[in-house]
């Protein structure tokens, strides 16, 4: 392995102690080759080539995800647009990062954030120790945290790096400790709010025979707002720029003056399309998004941004605060790309060669040969996981889709959920809701008709309905005034979900019209929200169906910690569960939702 042996790692990155929380020091070690041959100058020419090689936003992928979750959208030369089936799986992203490193001395993989976390039932189910076990085989050598690593809060965050039996399901290899992963996670802008520390490195040196690259990891500063209150107490999450560009100084203190930052947060590029230029017409003119005013505010001492989070692809350039171009990728999301950046490092100045530095996106495509050791590992976790997974819960009659698409604002599988939150939450005695909400990240995955295994086509297995919805979050039915749910609305399109928009999947018999041709709050047409073709009164109380993490103000709909009178009902995934079973037949499976419920104007 590439990575440093456990045994000979310094001790325990991340502590959870008592009620509390406490850090160690930052971790600055070299690692050991993990390529041979030499490239751009051997190991005496001044200028060396650096391969750094990244992936994000894995999400657990480790089987070939299915349905859009498994496409891409390439841009082709004349200038129109084709889509690529089945791209991603771990066997095969093992095999091309293989690939890509032979020949290349000097070479490093890094990832940025929410490797595990929202992941398939093959992972999800064991607590995501089946995908660590992968990434250590894949040899990553350095990850910040993403949002997603904090679903189950810090200290299982801790167990993940560190290693362990879970506290409650145990071991679940007879005879087998879970060894936690082999790479560092960093998380420089995570800190406990008393003592200030990091609750992680903030930062690792990789070396390589006198090259030395600086890794800074920071999440993005909303994660307390999009994962549970519960499992983060205690904890700040810091301003990016402001984290990053306090330890660009304390890497330059140290001698290190190649950096790169790993960043959980990213943009929205113009064109959906892998291989867009968003550098057209100019650097950095066809991306939008948080990630934007971050690059043009981080330290020009950092020498390249690798981002994730919107699950987006796009490396291209944004200028830094000295206005010279510096390269910002991210590999969109489940492991169907991976980005291939040249560093050319030069060992007299220590430093990044900027002007030299180019990035590309590659499609993890499925016709290379799988990775023997992945196959094996993605058995045997299949063979603990079946008797859970195969089970049939309903049928469907062609893929009930979930665009990955940005601009997809009404999507049929997130209509299908709303539907099965606001049936199971109807009953006066389970809620009396009138209507449901439903985050669109909490939609994971699409619903595909093609059998994935033996259960034969159309048929929907627990595993598959996992897959859509791994969160298990406890559903609620709360009290709204029609204020209140307009502002609801409203705040899917401003505050902080003005730059990327937020739009919640509704139930039938709530319509509206989104009109994207204005600005913030003024894109929700307020006369035109209507609940069973009744305009909603503002003064009225409506019962509303959401799970609890949008009833907590979760994904920047603040208005919602408002409610009153909240009745707590059963999860999101045995609605699901439930309204499939109660719907189709294998004679009569369930067609897909028709949108429309959300009127668009572009």
């Amino acid at each position: 392995m590439a990575a440093t042996p456990k045994k000979k790692r310094t001790a325990a990155r991340i502590l959870a102690v008592g009620a509390g929380l406490a850090t160690v020091g930052a971790l600055v070690a070299a690692l050991p080759a993990g390529a041979s041959g030499t490239k751009g100058g051997g190991n005496h020419g001044r200028y060396v080539d650096v391969q750094l090689l990244s992936f994000n936003d894995l999400h657990g992928n480790l089987e070939p995800p299915t349905g859009s979750a498994g496409r891409l959208t390439r841009l082709k030369e004349d200038g129109t647009t084709e889509t690529l089936n089945d791209v991603g799986g771990v066997e095969y992203l093992a095999t091309h990062l293989r690939q890509a490193r032979e020949g290349n001395r000097y070479s490093v993989t890094a990832a940025a954030g929410d490797m595990i976390g929202a992941s398939p039932l093959l992972s999800g189910l064991f607590h995501d120790e089946p995908t660590i076990e992968a990434l250590n085989k894949l040899k990553l050598d350095v990850s910040s945290v993403g949002n997603h690593e904090f679903d189950e809060g810090a200290r299982e965050l801790a167990r993940i790096q560190n290693g362990g039996c879970h506290p409650t399901a145990g071991c679940f290899e007879k005879g087998k400790r879970f060894r936690g992963a082999d790479f560092p996670y960093l998380a420089a802008n995570v800190t406990n709010e008393k003592s200030g520390k990091p609750l992680l490195d903030p930062y690792f040196v990789w070396e390589r025979n006198g090259v030395k690259i600086g890794f800074i990891g920071v999440t993005l500063e909303g994660t307390a707002n999009i994962v549970s209150a519960e499992g983060i107490k205690g904890l700040k999450f810091g301003d990016e720029v402001e984290t990053i560009n306090k330890y660009a100084k304390v890497l330059e203190r140290k001698g290190v003056k190649s950096i790169v930052a790993l960043l959980h947060e990213g943009g929205l590029p113009a064109s959906g399309a892998y291989n867009y230029d968003c550098d057209s017409p100019g650097p950095g003119n066809g991306i939008s998004g948080p990630i934007v005013d971050i690059a043009k505010n981080v330290s020009p001492q950092v020498d390249a941004l690798v981002t994730g989070h919107t699950h987006q692809a796009y490396a291209c350039t944004i200028p830094d605060p000295a206005g010279k171009p510096r390269t910002v990728t991210s590999a969109a999301s489940f492991g169907r790309l991976y980005t291939d950046t040249t560093l050319t490092y030069d060992r007299r100045t220590k430093d990044i060669v900027r002007t030299a530095v180019a990035s590309a996106n590659h499609v993890v495509s499925r016709d290379v040969p799988k990775a023997k050791d992945m196959s094996r590992l993605i058995t045997r976790w299949n063979a603990l996981a079946a008797p859970i997974a195969s089970r049939p819960v309903g049928y469907i009659s062609a893929d009930i889709d979930n665009p990955l698409d940005a601009t997809a604002y009404e999507k049929p599988l997130g209509n299908l959920i709303a539907d099965a939150q606001l049936e199971g939450m109807a009953p006066a005695d389970k809620g009396g809701a009138q209507l449901a909400l439903m985050n669109p990240g909490g939609v994971r995955a699409p619903l595909v008709h093609k059998a994935s295994g033996a259960e034969g086509d159309g048929v929907v297995t627990y595993g598959e309905a996992y897959t859509v919805q791994p969160f298990t979050n406890m559903m609620t039915a709360v009290d709204l005034t029609g204020a209140q749910l307009i502002t609801t609305l409203q705040q899917q399109v401003s505050g902080a979900n003005q730059a990327a928009p937020k739009i919640l999947q509704i139930s039938k018999g709530l319509t509206y019209t989104l009109d994207m041709t204005k600005a913030g709050a003024d894109r929700i047409v307020v006369s035109s929200v209507k609940l069973n073709g009744e305009a909603i009164d503002p003064s009225k109380t409506y019962r509303v169906a959401m799970n609890e993490f949008l009833a907590g103000g979760g994904d920047g709909f603040a208005v919602l910690k408002e409610h009153k009178n909240k009745l707590v009902g059963a999860s999101d995934l045995d609605m699901f569960t439930a309204y499939l079973a109660a719907h189709s037949t294998p004679a009569a499976p369930l067609a897909p939702p028709a949108t429309g419920r959300i009127t668009v104007v572009k």
